[in-house]
């Protein structure tokens, strides 16, 4: 099993708990478990991330198609079951046509190709405006879970060493 990672992840692992500048560990440990075959995520989220000029962006133009997978012949024959899904629920049009658009939507056709626990900050919702990556699991039956519950998960520790000289 391994995790694939929202653009959500990482914007706000940079500008919240784990930022580069105080919490280097977290980045290393992403680094870590992409080599271990662990974590990843998507190209279209990658691109998201490139697409900013900061920390992030440096940190996803550093990484290639080993940690952004490009989609595949499994993942493009598991994106209709994906639209399909989006198409009978109700949603508005507009909501439709939005999350065929994003990297949402080859997430989640990624996880259902490859069997892959999508990892976002996002939560379920009721509405029919939006749909939510934790919608989209819950109908596709895709496991889902917050990088919090990864990190515990995993046993990820971010531990402070000894005081470097200043």
């Amino acid at each position: 099993m391994a995790y694939l990672l929202d653009a959500n992840v990482f914007i706000q692992a940079k500008n919240l708990q784990y930022g580069f500048d105080f919490c280097p560990a977290f980045w290393d440990w992403l680094n870590t478990k992409n080599a271990e075959g662990m974590v990843y995520s998507i190209r279209h989220v990658g691109d998201e991330l490139r697409a900013g000029e900061d920390e992030l962006s440096e940190w996803g133009g550093g990484h290639g198609d080993e940690f952004f997978l490009p989609p595949d012949n499994e993942v493009l024959a598991a994106a209709p079951h994906v639209s399909a899904w989006a198409s009978d629920q109700g949603y508005e049009p507009a909501a439709i046509n939005t999350f065929l658009q994003v990297a949402d939507y080859w997430l989640t056709a990624h996880a259902l190709a490859h069997g892959h626990v999508v990892v976002t900050h996002e939560v379920t919702s009721n509405t029919l405006r939006k749909i939510k990556i934790p919608n989209a699991c819950v109908g596709l039956r895709l496991n889902f879970m917050s990088p919090y519950q990864m990190l515990r998960r995993e046993r990820a520790r971010f531990v402070l060493g000894p005081q470097a000289a200043q």
